[in-house]
């Protein structure tokens, strides 16, 4: 049976859910007040990886990669890199080792001579070296042009106020131009979904906080040479969270620390200053291959939920459904197929639902280390 299906927020996790609930047969309007894309999906790149804390979180990646696989299909089109996602540092290694000998996982050590090939800007290091050969770096304007695309005429330029679920079923979507009833909403609209989630009585536990990723050209720029991605836990470099991606046809690098900082509107400190500023001392130690002086530096919002910096849930009040959690962008696809079919069940999928803390960092995992 057809429905018609609100989704709310026009970043990746939005634009897929849409997708897939298209290809189930329900007509879908998404609402976007900004430009679609431009909030928490911001950005060149993002690192698909597979090692996770959490062993579940693993299996979806592990589902998600085939999912994306699936679109690249689809659309015709190369949408992660080839060029894998390298791992170095104890905790690091040891995340992505317990899951060597999974099915579909494509793992392996890397001698120090092939470190350098798989990333020649990384300074010298010693320890070990794995690298996940069926990860790399997600092509995120592409993928978001692609989905943009498929959704055309569909996507809402407004502002969405207020969800409130019906008592008998369905829920009104007021926003700047009115009111309107749907079968069920969506709502993905990141550190949006917090608000909105309170409009229909239900209580996020969110922790909003922003990050800092600085974007450099190689010294000896080589578009045809690899570029692996990046998880740095080594502590060799003076951090133990530091992460990288490869952009723009692999002629510049991203970098940042999965460090993310609370933001005081009331105070006159700067933190996100002095992350950029910790950032760039690493890349001068860890990344001597990239030019510092050709740096742009990105600011964005995150949305971190309280049992780790992976975690993810979908709240449920009515018809309405809220997705929230951090480090999605990765797993997209499957995210959007498994909201479908929660709005075709009515009800959660099981496994995704606040009480099963899916995405659990580890005793003793730093904060946010998880997001390497």
């Amino acid at each position: 049976m057809t429905r018609r299906v609100a989704v709310i927020g026009g970043g990746v996790v939005g634009l897929a859910t849409a997708w897939a609930l298209e290809k189930s047969g329900h007509t879908c309007l998404v609402f976007e007040h900004g430009a679609p894309g431009g909030g928490q999906s911001v950005g060149e790149s993002r690192i698909f990886r597979h090692s996770h804390d959490d062993p579940r979180q693993f299996d979806l990646a592990l589902q998600a990669r085939q999912d994306w696989r699936d679109w690249e299909e689809e659309f015709g089109v190369e949408l992660i890199s080839p060029d894998g996602a390298m791992v170095i540092g104890d905790p690091a290694v040891a995340r992505m080792e317990k899951y060597a000998d999974a099915p579909g996982a494509m793992f392996r050590e890397l001698e120090p001579a092939d470190v350098r090939k798989a990333l020649p800007p990384l300074a010298e290091f010693e320890g070990r070296v794995l690298i996940d050969e069926a990860a790399g770096a997600i092509k995120t304007r592409l993928t978001l042009a692609i989905l943009i695309g498929s959704i055309g005429l569909n996507l809402v330029p407004e502002r969405v106020d207020s969800v409130n679920p019906r008592d008998g079923g369905g829920v009104d979507v007021v926003t700047s131009v009115g009111r309107r009833t749907f079968d069920a909403v969506v709502v993905a609209a990141g550190m949006g979904t917090v608000g909105l989630a309170a409009t229909a009585g239900v209580e996020l536990p969110v922790l909003l906080r922003a990050h800092v990723r600085i974007t450099l050209p190689l010294r000896s720029p080589s578009p045809a040479r690899r570029l692996a991605c990046l998880q740095d836990s080594s502590g060799e470099f003076g951090e133990t969270r530091g992460y990288g991606s490869p952009v723009r046809g692999n002629r510049e690098y991203a970098v940042g620390l999965a460090l993310n900082v609370e933001i005081d509107p009331t105070s006159a400190e700067d933190p996100l200053s002095a992350l950029a500023d910790r950032t760039r001392k690493y890349v001068e130690r860890a990344l001597p291959g990239l030019d510092s002086d050709g740096s742009q530096e990105m600011q964005a919002w995150v949305t971190e939920l309280p049992w780790g910096a992976d975690g993810l849930a979908v709240w449920q009040r009515g018809d309405a459904f809220f997705i929230a959690g951090h480090n999605l962008f990765k797993l997209a696809p499957a995210l959007g197929k498994m909201l479908a079919r929660s709005v075709d069940a009515g009800t959660v999928e099981p496994g995704f639902l606040p009480s099963d803390r899916l995405g659990e960092e580890a005793s003793g995992t730093p904060r946010s280390a998880s997001a390497l």
